[in-house]
């Protein structure tokens, strides 16, 4: 398959056997897609989707009541732009609440049992990560404790909502920058990797090397993982982080849900000693830099592209 599906419940794919992880470590070389199956959180997510599909039907006047800023990127934003084009959707993220963090999540006070849905949502993808980041080390061939890690500290999780019609007014569309031709334009995520349950609809495409734009078909009781662009530089260049976009919505709405496993807060992201085979193609970089313009670029329009992980590439 295009995009394979790894069985979690296979003991050849639990023990590493790399038969097992061959078409998994090929999806990673060429466009950094695959997806899990019986992965036992069915009844999480479902919980999730309710809780996710009554946030979006809320009056949009509630929703903009925990809007994102500039200086407080949590909440639910509807204008956010991607390679200085904007987005058809809606998104409300939250992370891990901290005691320190400057960060706050802000929740809708009209759903009182949201957060604790979200919260047992976040705790549970945290483990899940950690599995498949231990799965895609495995399948590279590095020792997992040699590779960065992931922290749920600093990862986040993001609720879309994809509608069919801007939900902008006339008189904010004037104040912003206009549609692009995509829901969601073509990037890569900054982090290690992304586990992402999509509803029905379909929509989502990845770049192949070698077939260009392909779909990642839905299917039922999967979750999606996709690389980021620290696993690309950390594997200097082994594993490619993923090019993705999602078509625009022509007859129905589309719903997906990202998590993003993201290294410490204070990580230096480097290709890996052991994978250097005669130089390295990137050089070090400190993740609260990636992360920071990656956040500045989606709120404003800055005059560039979004920050990617050819920014730190090694030019001869």
């Amino acid at each position: 398959m295009q995009v394979p599906v790894v069985d979690l419940s296979d003991e050849a794919v639990r023990n590493a056997d790399p038969k097992a992880l061959c078409a998994l470590d090929a999806a990673c070389r060429d466009h950094g897609f695959f997806l899990i199956i019986n992965h036992g959180l069915e009844g999480v997510i479902d919980n999730m989707w309710n809780h996710a599909a009554t946030f979006f039907a809320t009056p949009r006047e509630q929703r903009l009541a925990i809007e994102r800023t500039q200086t407080q990127p949590l909440g639910y934003y509807d204008r956010e732009l991607t390679k200085q084009r904007r987005d058809l959707k809606e998104v409300f993220d939250f992370m891990r609440p901290a005691a320190d963090s400057k960060q706050r999540n802000q929740w809708p006070d009209a759903m009182p049992d949201f957060r604790s849905a979200m919260d047992h949502y976040y705790e549970t993808m945290s483990g899940l990560a950690a599995q498949v980041l231990d799965l895609v080390v495995r399948a590279l061939g590095v020792a997992g404790s040699a590779l960065l890690p992931g922290d749920a500290n600093t990862s986040n999780v993001r609720l879309n909502h994809y509608p069919i019609a801007d939900p902008l007014s006339d008189s904010e569309r004037r104040s912003v920058n206009p549609l692009g031709d995509m829901a969601l334009h073509h990037h890569t995520d900054p982090g290690l990797i992304t586990l992402l349950v999509q509803d029905a609809t379909g929509g989502l495409q990845t770049h192949s090397m070698s077939l260009g734009w392909i779909d990642v078909p839905p299917l039922a009781g999967s979750i999606i993982v996709n690389l980021g662009d620290a696993v690309q530089a950390h594997s200097n260049d082994q594993y490619r982080a993923a090019v993705h976009r999602v078509l625009p919505m022509t007859d129905r709405t589309r719903m997906s849900t990202p998590y993003f496993f993201n290294p410490a807060a204070d990580a230096i992201i480097a290709p890996h000693p052991d994978l250097i085979a005669d130089e390295a193609v990137f050089r070090p970089f400190a993740w609260r830099e990636l992360i920071r313009s990656r956040i500045d670029d989606n709120f404003q329009d800055l005059g560039v592209e979004d920050t990617q992980v050819d920014k730190y590439r090694i030019h001869a």
